[in-house]
């Protein structure tokens, strides 16, 4: 069986930036990118960007790129510089003795050394209309979808920390901003709740969820809501759904081997790429809960890169 310098499991921008700086360095990395699985079928290779249409925040792209372009980039650059990509899921991996057992649908291998990038992926409601309207008037993501909503009414679904950061976030773009919540409580913090409670801009709809998001060819138009308490239907016009109940790292393969955090995301050591196994390294969305941007995962996958060579180099490998 090959062995590998260094195996990356997922890409997206985290895995992605970790292939070039280790292909450049000489390691010959080998990716596993992933693709729709038993724990989420949207899952697809490339991330959360793949299902994002213009992308107007990432550094070098003035006139904006969509998600799969700007991937589809990351990719060829991987490539260009050696990287050898299997479009495919890894089923097992056993840390117990190095090199590591690498195991795919199709394709295994031992590495010496594996970086994690497998991200996460927002959570969805699932409901009527939610698929359709995707990327045309729903998103999870306020920091960066909210400046194509500036000066229009917005929805906002969710009752923690999340939905009222993005909700704060959203009142300074919007023209309005409507909180539906299942409860007629929050959940988030204290001082999160009382921000959003304050805001004069900032109305809520309780103890209620979205029954459907409506709209015609040019994107949404608004959700129609269920009142859980009586069952009243009502429909609320909005421009945007922000779906902001929270998001699922994909830990599912690591969970019982690797060390995670309270939030369920993989543990490193602060300031670090480092998991709790030696040799092996986490970067991206699978063990951020905080920014969850392009940017930041790609940064956190050249610090994964950088210190699995000086890892191996202080090794003898």
């Amino acid at each position: 069986m090959e062995t590998n310098k260094v195996t990356i499991i997922g890409s997206g921008p985290a895995g992605y930036t970790a292939a070039i700086y280790a292909a450049r360095a000489g390691l010959k990395p080998v990716m596993f990118a992933g693709g729709p699985s038993e724990y989420d079928a949207r899952r697809v290779p490339g991330g959360q960007l793949m299902i994002t249409t213009d992308v107007e925040n990432y550094p070098g792209f003035p006139e904006a790129v969509t998600g799969p372009e700007l991937m589809e980039r990351f990719q060829k650059q991987a490539e260009r510089f050696g990287t050898v990509i299997h479009f495919e899921n890894v089923l097992s991996v056993d840390w117990s003795k190095r090199p590591f057992h690498v195991k795919g649908e199709s394709k295994e291998c031992l590495s010496e050394s594996v970086i994690i990038a497998t991200g996460a992926s927002a959570k969805w409601l699932d409901a009527k209309g939610e698929s359709e309207f995707m990327n045309r008037g729903v998103s999870a993501c306020a920091t960066c979808d909210g400046f194509f909503f500036k000066n229009l009414d917005v929805l906002v679904v969710g009752g923690g920390d999340t939905a009222m950061e993005e909700a704060t976030y959203l009142s300074k773009l919007c023209s309005s901003v409507t909180v539906v919540h299942r409860r007629d409580t929050l959940r988030a913090s204290k001082i999160m709740q009382q921000r959003a409670l304050d805001n004069p801009k900032i109305k809520f709809v309780w103890d209620s969820a979205i029954e459907e998001i409506v709209g015609d060819a040019k994107g949404v138009t608004g959700a129609v809501v269920k009142n859980l308490k009586t069952g009243d239907l009502k429909k609320l016009d909005a421009k945007g759904v922000f779906v902001a109940i929270g998001h699922k790292p994909a830990t599912e393969l690591f969970e019982k081997t690797l060390k995670l955090q309270d939030n369920g995301y993989l543990w490193v050591q602060p300031g670090t790429a480092k998991t709790s196994v030696e040799g092996v390294f986490a970067c991206g969305d699978v063990m951020d809960a905080t920014y969850r941007q392009a940017v930041t995962a790609a940064g956190t996958g050249c610090m994964a890169a950088i210190e699995a060579e000086r890892w191996m180099i202080e090794h003898g490998v």
